[in-house]
């Protein structure tokens, strides 16, 4: 017979700024379907990313939880900041939400976070970053993580962000080559500045990177997006076996 636990899958969520992504994944976290996709709506307010992401999971399958990754700060799975979506989002519930569309338990974290915990060994200090739409961020010491650090809006240069000298309007009107300058400056910073043992990149705009990497840095697929998610399921297995409705805080 096979334990329930073992059987259990959830819906991993990716929204981001240009396109929502969903697949589902078993207990180990390995995906059991293949990665689903739609550009996300414009303009990216609640009601009309919540129904593509209602369709994008009617379309993989049966699941019995969901983990979700926005772009943006979380706590208890309320959405506080959106900076690359709609100003609507702004003190939205977004887990509530859409447990009562999908009628299964929800978790939502920041989207960085949930790429990071795809990606991490779990030793020392590793920080995420990711290339897109926007520049998100995320901290872990020895695999806790650091919620909401948020460095993408944080002072880099020339008295701009980190996002607004290499997301993907800056890509777009500067070009790969002075774009990866920037990025190899910002990483410089990043290393004196975090000390950290391992710095992993995703992203869909990583793929642009043309410079040799120090050894410490990893590309990560973009997918970790959502492999990411089964973290958040790790330590309240009993939850998901009970199936409750209500939603569940993030971490």
């Amino acid at each position: 017979m096979v334990n329930q636990v073992e059987s259990i899958k959830t819906l991993a969520v990716d929204i981001g700024g240009s396109g929502t992504k969903t697949i589902i994944l078993d207990a180990a976290g390995e995906a059991v379907t293949k990665r689903n996709r739609v550009p996300t709506p414009d303009p990216a307010k609640p009601q009309p990313v919540i129904e593509a992401i209602a369709t994008l999971a009617k379309e993989q399958g049966e699941f019995h939880r969901v983990s979700v990754g926005f772009p943006g700060v979380v706590r208890n799975g309320i959405v506080y900041t959106a900076v690359n979506l709609d100003p609507d989002w702004v003190e939205f519930n977004l887990a509530e939400a859409l447990t009562n569309v999908l009628e299964k338990p929800v978790r939502v974290c920041n989207d960085a976070d949930i790429q990071g915990l795809g990606a991490i060994s779990g030793i020392g200090v590793e920080l995420t970053i990711t290339l897109g739409t926007g520049f998100g961020s995320a901290l872990f010491v020895n695999g806790a993580l650091v919620p909401n650090l948020e460095l993408g809006h944080h002072p880099f240069r020339k008295g701009d962000t980190y996002e607004e000298q290499l997301g993907r309007a800056a890509l777009d009107k500067i070009g790969d080559k002075r774009w990866n300058r920037r990025l190899e400056k910002a990483i410089a910073n990043l290393e004196h500045l975090f000390n950290y043992d391992r710095l992993y990149i995703g992203g869909g705009e990583a793929k642009k990177i043309t410079f040799d990497l120090p050894p410490n840095v990893t590309i990560v697929p973009n997918i970790s997006g959502l492999l990411g998610g089964i973290a958040l399921w790790r330590e309240l297995p009993s939850e998901v076996i009970r199936r409750s409705p209500s939603p569940s805080p993030s971490i």
